[in-house]
């Protein structure tokens, strides 16, 4: 007989991040039956900085999923079951089954699942550990119980024990956006499972009251009167991963970091021209060359002639810590929201090196596919609202930092150019710093020299 202990192993939520304590399981990659490798990539989570997928530290065959994706997980906790002795027992054809069997073969009634027993995803049967966690919205329910229902539901049988109906988060969640109980729908999906036009067919006579009575449906409505209220009006999203970090980050920035912001005007035809003529280098060649780029470059080079401004705050141990490397942060918006990963030893690269680095940061942020570590660290941060046709902003500071830029839209404005008004590439630049660690002179001066590059990019030559 084998020992199931030792065919049978777990994978935990790791910790993808630094004293990150969950995160919420975007896709699964992999369903029971199938026959993952070491190192293969099973799921997707979402953790309060990133988007990260978990490779499975060994072989076998996944045995049970846990949890369905957009349940939120303890790190620590099993999320996946795989049995790396395939072939050598009977557990796992009796855990598949249930998957396996018919609705019209379910008793009316299931007897209610020992304690210690943990629901599992809908369809792959219940799990055989007694790992404890805490409830969690959205849990899954064994599927006999609720097949049961609705089968007893669909013969007319009263007397079945209520069960809550099956149905993935998405079809719960338009469900709620309609107002529309899922106690109230015929599921027409298999093993019972409600599915999204289910959902929607049930949503027809509230959304269309004079609708034609031709086609028919074996359902009856929900009570709809009330539901057409404000819900109707409004959306609700939940506050969680990379938003919900970002918003706790900004709001103890910002009443923790005394702010000062400084702005300046400059026009910075001459820096445009250079990024034209960069990108017809040999040496830039495939490389995206622009604005921010150059920006970043001036940044840098500010940094270097002031050292000092690129410091940290320990509150703890009363110190003021000066950085000798600069990782320079770049605020992404992504569909997660917010995010600032930052080049790493960014002082130490070339302008082609800078411009890959750069590259390649976007790039990976837009597929959202940030690393944890890859926002980690950072000492010093832009943010280009120009992008949005913005012409400034007061940026609060990215936690444990001392300083960031904001960079406003370049205009074609009337300047005075060597004594004329003439029309000149012109933009506006906003620093925000920790006054704890900069003072005015400070950062007056870093603002003043960023400018002066920008107005003279040649300056990054004599000054780098």
């Amino acid at each position: 007989m084998t020992d199931t202990s030792v065919r049978f192993r777990e994978f935990k939520m790791p910790d993808v991040g630094e004293g990150l304590t969950e995160a919420e399981i975007l896709k699964w990659y992999v369903q029971p039956g199938d026959t993952v490798t070491d190192g293969q990539v099973v799921c997707e989570v979402e953790t309060a900085k990133a988007a990260v997928e978990l490779p499975i530290p060994f072989d076998g065959v996944v045995h049970e999923l846990r949890f369905p994706e957009g349940t939120t997980v303890d790190v620590g906790e099993v999320i996946i079951s795989v049995d790396v002795a395939p072939g050598s027992g009977e557990p796992a054809a009796e855990a598949a089954a249930p998957v396996q069997a018919p609705v019209a073969e379910t008793p009316a009634e299931e007897p209610e699942a020992p304690k210690g027993r943990q629901p599992v995803l809908v369809g792959y049967g219940v799990a055989e550990s007694s790992t404890k966690r805490r409830p969690r919205k959205g849990a899954p329910v064994p599927v006999q119980a609720a097949a049961a229902a609705v089968q007893a539901e669909l013969n007319g049988h009263g007397a079945a024990p209520a069960a809550r109906p099956l149905a993935k988060p998405p079809v719960r969640k338009l469900a709620k956006d309609l107002g529309i109980d899922l106690a109230s729908v015929v599921p027409t999906g298999p093993d019972g499972v409600i599915t999204r036009e289910d959902v929607r067919a049930a949503a027809a006579p509230v959304a269309e009251p004079a609708a034609p009575s031709g086609v028919s449906r074996e359902t009856t409505p929900a009570p709809v009167a009330a539901v057409v209220s404000s819900e109707a009006r409004e959306t609700r999203i939940p506050i969680k991963g990379v938003r919900k970090a970002t918003a706790q980050a900004m709001i103890g920035s910002a009443f923790t970091a005394p702010h000062v912001t400084e702005f300046v005007t400059v026009d910075v035809t001459r820096t445009m021209k250079l990024v034209e003529e960069l990108k017809g280098d040999k040496e830039m060649a495939g490389l995206r060359v622009n604005p921010l780029l150059l920006i970043a470059k001036a940044l840098l080079v500010a940094i270097k002639r002031n050292p000092d401004v690129n410091a940290a705050w320990d509150e703890a141990a009363q110190e003021i810590v000066l950085k000798h490397y600069v990782n320079l942060g770049i605020a992404a918006a992504t569909p997660r929201g917010l995010i600032v990963p930052n080049i790493k030893d960014a002082h130490d690269k070339t302008l082609p090196q800078l411009a890959a680095a750069l590259g390649d940061l976007v790039a990976t942020a837009r597929e959202g596919k940030t690393s944890p570590a890859a926002m980690q660290s950072g000492t010093v941060t832009i943010t280009n609202v120009g992008v949005f046709g913005v012409d400034t902003g007061t940026p609060i500071l990215n936690p444990g930092e001392s300083a960031i830029l904001a960079v406003g839209a370049i205009k074609l404005q009337p300047w005075v150019h060597k004594g004329k008004v003439k029309p000149r590439q012109v933009t506006t630049l906003a620093l925000s710093f920790d006054h704890r660690l900069v003072d005015g002179e400070l950062g007056s001066k870093v603002l003043a020299d960023v400018a002066a590059i920008l107005e003279q990019p040649k300056r990054l030559i004599t000054w780098a």
